[in-house]
């Protein structure tokens, strides 16, 4: 293995736990254990480190060595506003462009089928990617590449606190998905107004965790 796929497998490795929560916040991260784990050395192990830090994933000090940065009340906040206004104006867009109901179900049947077998599997990692490439694929559907860009740039902070919002929140599935699909039935009749409505009782979920 080269040392770049041997950084990338470290950074995948770890970045993983710290999305799912696994390693929580504020969790102390010793590059050594991680070299254990995965029967690597030092070097690849440390830039796997650098990296997530200037992530923001974890912070890293000379006296207290690596440590995962917990999810702020203000990242919260400021995620949820960012991502709010990406998708309100994803879906304003959408109803006015008024696709045909078989465009819509080719853009989020995927991710609402994926959402259903995960449920019914009790798998909750599968739960929260599907979650998460639903939300991506309405703003896709908006036919702007530039939101799409920026709107994924957001993905793994989207994950981490989904993680948190359905583990962690007594939050049932069940109604997270029926959020969903009723989400998908307002864009099939070009109603950003109602999606608007759910899509806030929706994220209203996620204030307050941090």
């Amino acid at each position: 293995m080269t040392g770049q796929a041997a950084a990338e497998r470290a950074y995948a490795y770890t970045k993983r736990r710290i999305i799912t929560g696994e390693l929580p916040g504020g969790e102390r991260l010793s590059e050594g254990r991680i070299c254990e784990e995965l029967e690597l050395s030092r070097t690849p192990v440390h830039e796997a480190f650098l990296r997530l830090a200037a992530e923001r994933l974890i912070t890293l000090s000379s006296r207290q060595g690596a440590t995962v940065q917990p999810v702020s009340v203000t990242e919260v906040a400021d995620l949820i506003e960012t991502r709010g206004v990406l998708e309100r104006t994803a879906v304003a867009r959408i109803a006015a462009q008024a696709p045909a109901a078989a465009e819509v179900e080719a853009a989020l049947g995927a991710p609402l089928a994926r959402q259903e077998a995960a449920l019914a599997a009790g798998d909750l990692a599968a739960y929260v990617e599907a979650d998460c490439d639903f939300h991506a694929a309405v703003v896709g559907l908006s036919g702007n590449p530039i939101a799409a860009h920026f709107f994924d740039l957001l993905r793994d902070r989207q994950l981490r606190l989904a993680f948190l919002v359905l583990s962690g929140s007594g939050v049932v599935l069940d109604l997270s998905f029926r959020e969903h699909r009723e989400m998908a039935a307002c864009l099939g009749r070009h109603d950003a107004a109602a999606y608007h409505a759910v899509l806030e009782v929706h994220l209203s979920r996620h204030q307050g965790l941090a």
